[in-house]
């Protein structure tokens, strides 16, 4: 990747210095003056001799992350990205969380303990005593657990999907919590880990908007508080949100599991991995959350940087739409989706992407219960993919224009490299793709909202078990992204959805989840391009970092030196 400086907002700015000079990182990133007179450093603009809003990388009590940001809303009930969630783990508790070191173990949180009825339909949790909210003090108790599920439920937010199913929430006393199901949820426990579940101080967000009850989803008007103000029991207070640059958090003193080793913590966006990396090894960033492959050899070098490698839980994927009023019919058809599967080159993407990158079969990530390993992948085939689009009735190929985020990396992979690819690939096949990019967050409402005829995407797990992977089923809500609904699929994958959704037993679970793949890689509106292998380059002088695919930094089990 070419390394510039290239954002979505007016403090970004395309910087080159004129003849060709190079000039070291901590010479660029601290040293340019622009005409306008401003300091430029990557991922903001400050006035000349004007310091900074907040503490510096150079600070061993202040952190600094640097991140591809792609909020949309800071509201545990409305927001559901990856790094709003990261930043979510700073600021709330949920009832329950994932071992640090361990994603398939799950641990007390706000919940000290749980049991399951033996239909896993009715769940109770018992809540810690003693915990206070950040800016009240108030202590939390079962009516704020209450309030809170309700709300998200009511809100129907982007992650109200986790919430489905529940009939009720009871609270028969101040530190009992007890959530009836409608059907059977084996994986109920994993998504309560998610920020959906954070407990916010009800009295203090109902101050300012909020409310549980059932027209909340318009009569809610919390977001805009919550967006500048964390309302949780988290070990730290947000403090600051500046949309497309810097989310600022401090420590909250008060924290019921011990103060936390930062006085503050800075997000810092920056899109590009390729600026991420210089930025770390000028100094100004703590840890970078996106590493390219190509670039990990470089800093494996450098004795002021670690870097840790993972494999990645993040699936890439095409989506083509099956609404034949976007494409007049093209990527709806069954015969061009399948076409489209074969003609990818998924060992080239494979080598273009670097590192320990897998091609999954399906969907479904490589290593979750009942996944098909790497061997089961597509292997590309020209003559079989012409053939289909000749079925179809496209001898002579069709255009199509490929919608995905601009700028915009995530596990190392930046999607104008891929998309790059995919056009390349599907030309071989006579499909002319016009690359259509766009920046995040308006890529992101035209996407949730169906408006996608191909689309080019990637799904991080909402919760760490397979069944998260229903979304993609009719009528799931990435499914729904697809317009993939009852109305247009057929009984043989609905049945495998609804048979997945309540089977208790594992083994049976991982079976159907096998017949349901074997059913995805010939049917329905998705390609599965790669998961990629994750790299994440912390300083040094970082300690205790293990990889969470949750969240990635979990700033409170962190040290610095």
């Amino acid at each position: 990747m070419k390394p510039t400086f290239v954002g979505k907002s007016a403090n970004r700015l395309r910087v080159s210095h004129p003849g060709g000079v190079t000039m070291r990182p901590s010479v660029l990133v601290r040293s340019l003056i622009t005409s306008a007179g401003m300091l430029l450093t990557i991922g903001s603009v400050h006035p000349v001799g004007a310091a900074p809003a907040a503490q510096s990388a150079a600070d061993p009590k202040t952190l600094v992350v640097g991140a591809a940001f792609d909020i949309k809303s800071l509201d545990p009930a409305r927001g559901f990205e990856q790094i709003g969630g990261m930043v979510h783990k700073a600021t709330y508790d949920t009832l329950v969380t994932l071992d640090e070191n361990d994603i398939s173990h799950i641990v007390p949180d706000l919940a000290q303990s749980w049991d399951v009825s033996p239909d896993a339909k009715t769940f109770t949790f018992h809540l810690r005593q003693g915990v206070k909210f950040q800016n009240s003090g108030n202590p939390m108790t079962s009516a704020d657990v209450k309030w809170s599920i309700e709300r998200g439920i009511a809100i129907k937010g982007n992650p109200s999907f986790l919430l489905d199913g529940i009939t009720s929430v009871d609270a028969p006393d101040d530190f009992t919590v007890r959530v009836n199901k409608s059907d059977p949820d084996p994986a109920f426990i994993s998504k309560g880990s998610f920020a959906v579940f954070a407990v916010l101080d009800s009295k203090t967000v109902q101050a300012h908007g909020g409310t549980n009850a059932p027209n909340a989803a318009t009569a809610d008007t919390a977001e805009q508080w919550l967006d500048q103000n964390s309302a949780g029991t988290g070990p730290f207070i947000m403090t600051r949100y500046t949309p497309d640059t810097e989310v600022d958090v401090q420590k909250f003193a008060g924290y019921w599991n011990g103060d936390a080793p930062f006085d503050r913590v800075i997000y810092r966006n920056i899109p590009q991995a390729a600026t991420q990396k210089l930025t770390l090894q000028a100094g100004d960033i703590d840890i970078a959350t996106e590493v390219a492959p190509d670039s990990v050899a470089d800093l494996q070098n450098d004795p002021r940087i670690k870097v840790v490698q993972s494999v990645g839980a993040d699936i890439f994927f095409l989506l083509m739409n099956e609404n034949p009023d976007l494409t007049a019919g093209t990527m709806s058809n069954p015969l061009v989706q399948n076409a489209v599967r074969y003609a990818l080159d998924y060992d080239g993407i494979k080598e273009l992407v670097g590192g320990p990158g897998v091609t999954p079969p399906s969907i479904l990530p490589v290593g979750f219960l009942g996944a098909f390993g790497p061997d089961h992948a597509f292997k590309r085939d020209i003559s079989t993919a012409m053939s289909l689009l000749a079925q179809a009735g496209y001898s002579n190929g069709f255009n199509i224009d490929l919608q995905y985020p601009t700028n915009f990396s995530r596990s190392g992979v930046s999607f104008d490299l891929v998309a790059q690819k995919i056009q390349s690939d599907l030309a071989d096949a006579n499909i002319n793709v016009t690359l259509k990019p766009g920046e995040i967050n308006t890529e992101l409402a035209n996407y949730r909202a169906g408006q996608e005829g191909l689309g080019f995407w990637l799904w991080g797990p909402d919760y760490f078990a397979s069944n998260d992977y229903l979304a993609f089923l009719p009528e799931g809500i990435v499914g729904k992204r697809a317009n993939w609904t009852n109305s247009n699929s057929d009984a043989t994958v609905q049945q495998l959805r609804d048979q997945i959704n309540v089977e208790t037993d594992s083994t049976k679970r991982a079976q159907l989840w096998q017949q349901a793949q074997d059913y995805l890689m010939q049917n329905g509106p998705w390609a599965s391009v790669i998961q990629p292998g994750i790299y994440i380059a912390t300083k040094a002088n970082i300690g205790n970092y293990a990889y969470n695919p949750a969240w990635r930094v979990n700033p409170f089990v962190l040290t610095k030196s």
